[in-house]
């Protein structure tokens, strides 16, 4: 039997703001590998990109970022996650999760709550898309992998939005 991993760490974007050759860069099924170097931006690139959305690009407010992070936690404990740190940014969140589900699950699930979520606070639109269609689902070995992306998503992400950090049990925003 495989041994699992301590965690996960699990990036979603919102729709339509971390175009392939925006700048400062971006992440693709070609580039997704650790150790992957960054495309470099392509304003033409992005553009193209731009003009094959359907709907406009999607942002979270402050009230919708304390939305989402309510519900992620909401999710993690329904489903019995242990939920160890989220920010919820306002073009993209980072997620650190304890869990014996595959990390693809758990985003669908946390998109597709979310997403609920913000249509019944928002009465928005169910057609409304709100996230890009994947994101990335990372395996943390160790420990200090663990520690690493914990400071990452509480600490490395410029001003605080909405944050959990499970060290403090401090939720913000």
């Amino acid at each position: 039997m495989a041994q699992a991993p301590l965690a996960y760490f699990i990036t979603f974007t919102t729709y339509g703001t971390w175009l392939p050759g925006r700048n400062p860069g971006w992440v693709d099924r070609r580039n997704n590998q650790y150790g992957s170097p960054i495309p470099q931006p392509d304003p033409e690139k992005e553009s193209a990109q731009r003009a094959k959305m359907r709907q406009p690009e999607y942002r979270l407010d402050d009230g919708r970022r304390a939305i989402v992070l309510k519900t992620l936690l909401e999710v993690a404990a329904h489903r019995k996650w242990q939920m160890l740190a989220a920010h919820v940014r306002s073009n993209h969140l980072h997620i650190v999760v304890r869990t014996a589900e595959k990390p693809e699950k758990v985003m669908a699930d946390f998109k597709a709550w979310a997403s609920r979520r913000l249509r019944e606070a928002f009465g928005e639109d169910a057609a409304r898309d709100r996230w890009t269609q994947h994101g990335s689902t990372k395996y943390l070995w160790t420990k200090e992998s663990v520690v690493e992306k914990l400071e990452y998503v509480v600490h490395g992400q410029g001003a605080p939005m909405a944050v959990f950090d499970y060290r403090t049990g401090n939720k913000s925003g």
